[in-house]
């Protein structure tokens, strides 16, 4: 238990800086270090309470920056039932296949991310893309506990501003944590011990949030992402080595 309270703190303070500084990628300095210590679905369930907590509160924040509603409806609604699929194959996959499948998500975000940095979506075209990419980050969110490949992506390539980007994801990311929870709990994988170190993980992630932000501001936001990227590098080499 105090193993299992200290691994999550470190996380979630990393995690915590990095959604305070670009608005998201929680989940993809978590999950991934959680992974290495604990499998999967133990990490996505630690992740789920403190994944709600701080959209809930991000997209409240930055609500009145939302403009197409009708575009974060379709993105919720469809990423909400895409949740409910993958936290299904969530418990029935094999532990280390899951931890390969957080590995090559890391690697394709990384990948994705140095070679296409200015890659850009219309808008129009991304619109009319929201059910399928919400459906899509659904399903990888609910399995792997990661959806930054798709969800951080697509977003990204509209190419909003961080103050329109932040509610929008936020209220994604939260669609996806409320089915998740309910799921989690009713397949046995969401125990009392784990929902009890989700709540204290709430902490350091809450912590670390005005620390990205404080830090983005000295250093940057190209040389914060580019550190970032180096780390789950590392971390995702570490899941492959555990796995095989």
């Amino acid at each position: 238990m105090t193993e299992a309270l200290l691994i999550a703190f470190v996380a979630f303070l990393l995690g915590g800086i990095l959604k305070g500084a670009i608005g998201a990628g929680t989940p993809v300095v978590v999950i991934p270090i959680m992974s290495i210590y604990f499998d999967v679905p133990y990490a996505v369930a630690v992740f789920a309470l403190p994944a709600l907590a701080s959209n809930i509160w991000q997209g409240w924040r930055y609500r009145h920056n939302l403009q197409d509603r009708t575009f974060v409806w379709r993105l919720v609604v469809s990423a909400a039932v895409g949740a409910f699929i993958g936290t299904a194959l969530l418990a029935s996959l094999p532990s280390d296949w899951l931890s390969l499948t957080v590995a090559a998500l890391a690697l394709i975000y990384v990948g994705f991310r140095l070679m296409k940095p200015d890659w850009s979506l219309n808008y129009g075209i991304a619109r009319a893309l929201a059910v399928p990419a919400g459906f899509v980050s659904g399903i990888l969110q609910g399995a792997a506990g990661i959806s930054a490949p798709v969800s951080v992506t697509y977003l990204h390539a509209i190419h909003m501003p961080r103050e329109r980007f932040i509610p929008t994801i936020s209220a994604m990311f939260a669609a996806m944590s409320i089915v998740q929870l309910p799921s989690l709990a009713g397949m046995g994988v969401m125990t009392w011990q784990v929902f009890a170190i989700s709540i204290v993980a709430c902490l350091p992630l809450f912590m670390g949030m005005p620390i990205g932000a404080a830090l983005v501001r000295r250093v940057g936001a190209k040389l914060f992402d580019r550190l970032i990227m180096a780390m789950l590098l590392v971390i995702a080499m570490m899941l492959i080595a555990k796995a095989v």
